[in-house]
């Protein structure tokens, strides 16, 4: 295990994420989480979703906070614009887990920070949801994610940095990789 360097202050307690890390590899079932969050349509395709409890080290838990995200569609749409569309959504989690990553390596391997800033951009063809054309998917046909990282380390450290986040990040290995998804009516 690597020792982290204590000049390096990003606001990451990686003592406690290893300390964390330790104990559930002497119990893997508590590493089982569920995160939820409950959907309500409002009006149009505007909805609010609000997140609040989860699920994990073999109990309920709640947030500090209770947060509520609305999501709607833009007026280009015919809709309201009360909030980002969903998949708009997708690419905050993308960024924001990418972007945390980065905070946690930089910290562990001692190297400083002094900003990050991603842009992330999802292109697609909107005739697949529209219905169109059955040929073009309904998802992005692309994501692209741009980093300006300004930290005390070289350009292969911080390339290093990203490269480790990305292959840690649960949303980029949802947005990567098939997930079952079940779909039911209650």
């Amino acid at each position: 295990m690597l020792a982290t360097n204590a000049v390096a202050d990003n606001g990451v307690n990686v003592v406690a994420l290893l300390g964390a890390r330790e104990a559930l590899a002497a119990a893997p079932e508590a590493a089982r989480f569920r995160w939820r969050t409950i959907c309500r349509w409002m009006n149009g395709v505007h909805s609010r979703s609000t997140v609040e409890g989860f699920f994990g080290l073999g109990q309920e838990h709640s947030h500090k906070t209770r947060s509520v995200f609305d999501a709607d569609h833009p007026e280009v749409f015919a809709a309201e614009d009360n909030g980002p569309t969903p998949v708009e959504y997708v690419l905050v989690g993308l960024g924001a887990c990418l972007t945390a990553g980065i905070a946690a390596v930089a910290q562990h391997r001692g190297i400083q920070l002094r900003s990050v800033s991603a842009t992330v951009e999802g292109s697609m063809d909107i005739q697949g949801i529209l219905g169109m054309d059955g040929d073009v998917r309904n998802g992005f046909d692309g994501i692209r994610v741009t980093y300006r990282i300004d930290a005390d380390a070289t350009p292969e450290e911080i390339r290093a940095l990203v490269a480790q986040s990305q292959k840690r990040s649960a949303v980029y290995d949802i947005v990567t990789n098939p997930t079952n998804v079940t779909v039911e009516v209650a």
